[in-house]
């Protein structure tokens, strides 16, 4: 598929050409991770039915799972009103999409008020990172 196809045009790309990308599990509705993509990376996730990224921090297109085995299967990908936010529809392969071995990344909810509220982590580790990724 070409990174040149005409749908891949109605996507309002920033400066760096990169979209914002919220990822939510099919069925429960849980958001589970924020990332970005460039052009490659979505049409590689609509190529092959699996979510893939760009890397900000590695520089280079990041296959969900290429390491942990946690792929995402998507289900449905939105493009939001002013075509800027892509939405993925996905199903989470091992129940964890957090790099930290939980479900989602949103594990940390401001809990107080704003003079002594503080974050609380409320979601359990499902399995360490340590035992799921090889460095």
């Amino acid at each position: 598929m070409s990174s040149n196809a005409k749908w891949l045009n109605k996507v309002r790309w920033d400066e760096q050409g990169l979209v914002p990308v919220i990822t939510q599990e099919v069925g429960s509705n849980d958001v589970l991770m924020f990332a970005w993509m460039n052009r490659e990376a979505l049409a590689k996730t609509v190529e092959t039915g699996e979510a893939v990224y760009w890397s900000r921090s590695r520089r280079k297109l990041w296959h969900k799972g290429e390491e942990s085995g946690h792929t995402q299967k998507v289900h449905e990908i939105r493009l939001d009103c002013d075509e800027d936010v892509v939405l993925l529809k996905v199903e989470q392969v091992g129940n964890i999409a957090c790099h930290t071995g939980r479900h989602a990344c949103f594990f940390q909810k401001f809990e107080g008020d704003a003079t002594s509220g503080d974050w609380q982590t409320v979601e359990p580790v499902l399995k360490e990172p340590d035992s799921i990724y090889k460095s």
